[in-house]
């Protein structure tokens, strides 16, 4: 049922013909209306142009005067407006058997073809009922079109939206470095993005395997479906069928409504497992069952599912050595472990610190307004020397401290104020001296000598002058040189 009314240009450039036409449409005004009537096909073309909406049909005299007409006017308005319906009527001096002529109408994009003549027929166009019927199913098939364009319309701006969602994930969340190391990291990432078997990451704590991960899903050509993320660790072994599979409306007491599982979540998209190696055996040889088949074993419900889920895994232990203690399952390692990604820990790439200190900082001078675009050498050379077992991570936490309690930039004593855990643990290397063997001794005068040659060396690379180390370690600058003197540190 047409609701709204019809919309129709008229090109005609014979009066006689015209008044057929309007004659014609009358008894249909609640269902249509003529918006305007033009003689020439060079006007008709200027005032489509202007406003393409404001016609639905045209109904068009194809052997009309002017120089613009048949075949090349149709073309033309199609160029404006697609979705804008051609009604062609002419005399029959045309063959009307014409098939070349037929098909030349169709592909120029004319949705009706009828003739005016008989002459006799003075006040109304020949066939009208054809001639009323072409219309309805002329702005019908306008409206499909126009519908259609709107849900591809929608279509694109969705996918623009999630594409844009993509990037800025992307643009949040760079992986920083300079290193070999990492360089191999991208490598193996544009390598890894599109192959359709499973990723194992491995990495101490701290090091980003999530980071990677998640640079794997969003470059691939699932980017734009689920990247579901789930920390092994913190699933109990008694809810991981629930948790990965999930269950039905009442397929245990508790069960009041239905439960989607990690695995259908991520149907058509990546399922990330951190810490895959805390999970329990038990739990191990199920989730090897639905790698196996694709398929899982919903809680409450009789037939299995299929899933397309590609599995990208991480770990801080060493799989392969738990698997030789018989603690982690060896069918399901080398499932897992089809690709792998190895992360080096941040003390292995000491070419990454800076510039990772100059990311964060960036990032949270911007995030808490501050202006702070450096930091001084003396605190760039600590922190390079650092071992940062707790890695990126331990580095990105530390730059957020020193930036929240900076007044003004950051120097040694802001990072006193921060870096005692790496202070203190510089120091406990120091003191933690181990004897090689009873059997060797060394005099006490001798070994106190050196381990003070060591921990003042040590600390000495801790800071950027020996006025800075002498104040750290309590000493005035002149006992501190003498000191140096009589350990032949000078």
């Amino acid at each position: 049922m047409i609701k709204a009314k019809i919309k129709i240009l008229i090109i005609e450039d014979e009066d006689y013909d015209v008044k057929r036409i309007v004659n014609t449409l009358e008894p249909f005004k609640d269902m249509m209306v003529i918006k305007n009537i033009v003689s020439s096909g060079r006007d008709a073309l200027k005032i489509i142009k202007k406003d393409p909406t404001n016609y639905d049909v045209i109904i068009l005299d194809y052997q009309i005067s002017g120089g613009l007409y048949g075949v090349e006017l149709i073309t033309e308005i199609k160029k404006v407006d697609t979705s804008i319906q051609i009604i062609i009527i002419t005399k029959m001096t045309l063959n009307q058997t014409d098939l070349n002529f037929a098909a030349e109408l169709i592909r120029s994009g004319a949705s009706w073809f009828g003739t005016k003549t008989p002459i006799d027929i003075e006040d109304f166009i020949y066939q009208p009922t054809d001639f009323l019927l072409a219309i309805q199913n002329a702005y019908e098939k306008r409206q499909l079109q126009l519908e259609k364009s709107k849900l591809i319309n929608e279509r694109d701006e969705t996918l623009t939206k999630l594409e844009n969602s993509v990037k800025n994930i992307l643009s949040k969340r760079k992986i920083i470095g300079v290193s070999s190391q990492i360089e191999q990291i991208r490598f193996f990432i544009s390598k890894y993005t599109d192959v359709n078997a499973n990723i194992l990451i491995m990495g101490e704590s701290g090091t980003g395997k999530e980071l990677v991960a998640t640079h794997l899903h969003y470059l691939s050509k699932k980017r734009l479906e689920n990247f579901i993320t789930v920390n092994c660790s913190a699933i109990p072994d008694t809810l991981f069928e629930s948790e990965f599979f999930g269950f039905t409306k009442g397929a245990f007491t508790d069960a009041k409504a239905e439960k989607i599982g990690l695995f259908e979540q991520a149907d058509n998209g990546t399922l990330f497992l951190d810490e895959v190696g805390d999970l329990s055996l038990n739990a191990q040889g199920k989730l090897l069952r639905a790698l196996e088949s694709g398929e899982i074993d919903k809680i409450g419900r009789n037939k299995r599912y299929k899933v397309n889920v590609r599995i990208i895994s991480a770990t801080n232990k060493d799989l392969a050595q738990l698997v030789k203690q018989k603690k982690f399952r060896q069918d399901l390692y080398y499932r897992l472990n089809i690709l792998n990604i190895n992360i080096p820990p941040l003390r292995e790439r000491k070419e990454d610190i800076e510039p990772l200190v100059k990311y964060f900082l960036n990032i949270y001078s911007f995030e808490y307004n501050y202006n702070i675009t450096d930091i001084s050498k003396d605190v760039m050379r600590f922190l390079n020397n650092c071992d940062w077992y707790g890695n990126t991570r331990e580095l990105k936490n530390l730059i957020l401290r020193m930036v929240l309690l900076q007044n003004g930039g950051i120097n040694m004593d802001i990072a006193r104020l921060c870096l005692k855990d790496q202070l203190h643990r510089k120091i406990e290397e120091l003191e933690n001296i181990k004897i090689p063997s009873k059997d060797f001794i060394l005099p006490l005068k001798e070994a106190e000598k050196n381990f003070r040659i060591k921990y003042i060396d040590a600390v000495r690379k801790l800071f950027l002058t020996d006025s800075e180390s002498a104040k750290y370690l309590g000493m005035a600058k002149s006992n501190f040189h003498r000191l140096l003197k009589e350990l032949n540190l000078k």
